[in-house]
C-alpha cells in the first residue's frame, strides 16, 4: 500500500492531528508572542489591528513551517534518521502537494491579512517588509539556494523577522509610532527566537551535517554551538533589565526577571556535551517556553504602564 493510499484513507479527526503537528504548534509562540509584545509596547493597543497582525505571523510561521516540511523532505534533508518530530512529506502520511498547498494557503491568508492592515493603518512601508518576509519564508528551504543551509544568514533573517519586523510593525500599526520599548522588547525576543532555531538545529546536528546542510550550528561546532546557544538565552533574558537599566524600558519591565529561572534546565542540558540528537529534543519545547514566558511577562508590563498613562485602549478597536 503507497502513502498516498494510506494518506487517503485517514478520518477527519486523524488528518487533523496529523495537519496540526506539521504546523509545530509547540513553536508557534514565536511566531505569536512578537506581535503581542508590540501591541503592548506601542502604549496604544487596539483589538483589530493586533488582530490582523496575529494573522500575519503565525499565517507565515504556519506556511514556512509546511513549506520546510515539504521541501526538506523532497531534497532529501529530511530521512528516517531524523530524530526531531514526524515532518508530514517525508513519513508519507500527507501527499507531498497538499503539504505544498496547504504552505501557499497559510501565505496567502497572511498576504490578504498583511495587505488589509497595510491600507487601514497607511503604513505603506510594510507592504515591502511583509512582502520580503513571505519571498524569505518560501525561499527558507525552497528554491535553487535555500538560505536555511548557508548559517548565520538564516539566523540573522529569524531575529529580523520574528524579532525586529513583527514586533516593530505590530507597534506601527497601532498609529502612534514606534517607541523606544518596541525597540528593546523587539531585541530581546529576537534573541529567543534565534534560541529555537539554534535549539532545533543542535539536536538535528549530526543528521544536517550528513546531509550537507551547513546551518550555523554545523558551522560552528557542537562545543561553539552549545556556548552560541546559551548566550542567546542570557542574553534576551538580561535585554529588558538593560533596557530599564538606560531608561528607555519602565521600571515594572523587570518583572520579566521572573523568567529567569526558566534558564535553569536549558543552560544544565546545552552544557551537557554527552547529550546529542534524540536526548536533545526538549531543548526546543523549554525554549519555547522561556520565549513565552518573558516574552508574555514583559508585554503585561508595558501593557499595565501603557494604560496606566491614559492609553485609549478601551475607546477604540482601530
Amino acid at each position: 500500500m503507497t502513502a498516498t493510499t494510506l494518506a487517503g484513507r485517514r478520518g477527519p479527526g486523524e488528518a487533523a492531528r496529523l495537519w496540526l503537528a506539521g504546523a509545530r504548534p509547540r513553536t508557534l509562540g514565536v511566531g505569536a508572542v512578537p506581535v503581542l509584545l508590540g501591541a503592548a509596547a506601542s502604549g496604544h493597543p487596539k483589538a483589530l489591528p493586533t488582530a490582523g497582525a496575529l494573522v500575519v505571523a503565525v499565517g507565515v510561521q504556519v506556511g514556512a513551517n509546511l513549506a520546510n516540511d515539504y521541501f526538506d523532505g523532497r531534497r532529501g534533508v529530511d530521512t528516517a534518521a531524523r530524530v526531531g518530530p514526524r515532518r508530514l512529506t517525508v513519513s508519507g502520511l500527507v501527499r507531498p502537494g497538499a503539504v505544498l498547498a496547504a504552505a501557499l494557503g497559510c501565505m496567502a491568508v497572511a498576504a490578504v491579512a498583511g495587505v488589509w492592515l497595510v491600507l487601514a493603518s497607511g503604513q505603506l512601508w510594510l507592504l515591502v517588509a511583509g512582502g520580503i518576509a513571505l519571498v524569505a519564508a518560501l525561499l527558507y528551504t525552497g528554491g535553487p539556494r535555500p538560505y536555511a543551509a548557508t548559517g548565520v544568514v538564516a539566523d540573522l533573517a529569524v531575529f529580523a523577522f520574528f524579532g525586529l519586523m513583527a514586533t516593530l510593525g505590530t507597534a506601527a500599526v497601532q498609529g502612534h509610532g514606534v517607541p523606544a520599548a518596541a525597540w528593546w522588547a523587539a531585541v530581546a525576543i529576537g534573541f529567543l527566537a534565534v534560541a529555537v532555531l539554534v535549539a532545533n538545529n543542535l539536536r538535528d546536528l549530526a543528521t544536517d551535517r550528513d546531509a550537507g546542510r551547513h546551518t550555523l550550528v554545523v558551522r560552528l561546532g557542537d562545543g561553539r554551538a552549545r556556548s552560541f546557544y546559551a548566550a542567546l538565552i542570557v542574553a534576551g533574558v538580561l535585554t529588558p533589565a538593560l533596557g530599564v537599566l538606560v531608561g528607555q524600558l519602565p521600571l515594572l519591565a523587570l518583572v520579566s526577571l521572573l523568567a529567569t529561572p526558566l534558564l535553569l534546565r536549558p543552560l544544565r542540558i546545552s552544557a551537557r556535551r554527552e547529550l546529542e540528537g534524540r536526548a536533545l529534543v526538549p531543548l526546543l519545547p523549554l525554549t519555547a517556553r522561556l520565549h513565552l514566558a518573558l516574552g508574555a511577562l514583559l508585554a503585561a508590563a508595558l501593557l499595565v504602564v501603557g494604560l496606566a498613562s491614559g492609553s485609549p485602549l478601551a475607546h477604540s478597536l482601530w
